[in-house]
């Protein structure tokens, strides 16, 4: 390879990385402005709204197969339900009570239900690297939890806001974790991969606005530019542009070498959760961030291998 193939290749994978990892790092920030006043489930609802048809419009000019056969359909619905619907329902309500930036460092260990998961589903098996690494980052983790639960006394008790924040999150994870993996059976193999995620995205939608309208009641119409702000960046900027970008830093460097992102988007999340959440370190929170990400990286590490 040239030199300036070799370039061209790392400014296509550096890129991506940058702007996909600080994307999805901002995103959780940006999420608690769609929770103040306006129930969750709406908030999610309008997300997805905006950004299922501006998905399909990608896949169309990406010209990827749109029309699916009926089983893809079934597993369309099946992601949708559990990506765009569960998780994100998961996710925003955990975020009335725990700092975004902690909810995020929670979704780090998503690899973790992953690998579980795909060891029931799909058989696939871990390295002890990997079992040793995501055990530190566990860890870590869990300072960063009890440090939040010290910082709200009043809310540390079973069923308080911190416990209920943390179990939200937790199926969050799960949720999303189920989708990751059941999207990667022979069905899921064979459909482009934006065209299953524009029609999971619909399902999900779909699934979204029955939800808020049995829970929620009457749609809201909050007149705050910032709130609409909000959905049209979460929607196009933190779904329909990091999609793609994600999927083709698969294909450039692999589905292990990606999974690094999640390291980038904790940082970004958490260092905007400090300057904006008022989010307080101490000995106990830096050494947990640590701890986390290094057990990450060498749980990545030994994944990618």
């Amino acid at each position: 390879m040239s030199e300036t193939s070799a370039g061209m290749l790392r400014l296509r994978v550096i890129l991506p990385f940058l702007i996909t990892g600080s994307i999805w790092g901002s995103t959780w920030l940006v999420i608690t402005g769609q929770i103040g006043g306006v129930p969750a489930a709406w908030s999610v609802f309008y997300r997805f709204a905006l950004a299922t048809p501006a998905l399909f419009a990608v896949a169309a000019l990406m010209k990827r197969r749109l029309a699916l056969t009926g089983p893809e359909h079934r597993l369309a619905a099946l992601v949708g339900v559990f990506q765009f619907s569960g998780n994100f329902l998961f996710v925003y309500h955990a975020e009335l009570y725990v700092t975004s930036g902690i909810v995020a460092m929670m979704f780090g260990l998503l690899m973790v239900p992953n690998a579980l998961l795909a060891r029931i589903f799909l058989g696939e098996r871990a390295h002890m690297g990997f079992v040793i690494g995501s055990a530190i980052a566990i860890v870590g983790v869990s300072f960063l939890l009890f440090h939040e639960w010290q910082a709200n006394p009043d809310a540390g008790v079973i069923g308080g806001n911190v416990a209920l924040g943390i179990a939200l999150a937790m199926l969050g994870i799960l949720a999303a974790s189920f989708a990751n993996v059941v999207q990667a059976n022979e069905t899921g193999r064979a459909v482009p991969m934006v065209s299953l995620l524009a029609w999971a995205m619909l399902y999900g939608t779909v699934f979204d606005l029955g939800f808020a309208a049995l829970t929620a009641g009457p749609p809201p119409w909050p007149t705050q530019p910032e709130y609409w702000a909000g959905i049209v960046y979460l929607a196009l900027i933190g779904s329909v542009v990091t999609f793609p970008l994600h999927y083709n830093l698969v294909r450039e460097i692999g589905a292990g070498r990606t999974a690094y992102n999640s390291i980038l988007t904790i940082s970004v999340a958490m260092l905007l959760s400090t300057l904006f959440e008022d989010y307080r370190w101490t000995w106990l929170t830096a050494s947990g961030m640590g701890l986390a990400v290094l057990g990450m990286i060498l749980a990545l590490r030994s994944k990618s291998r």
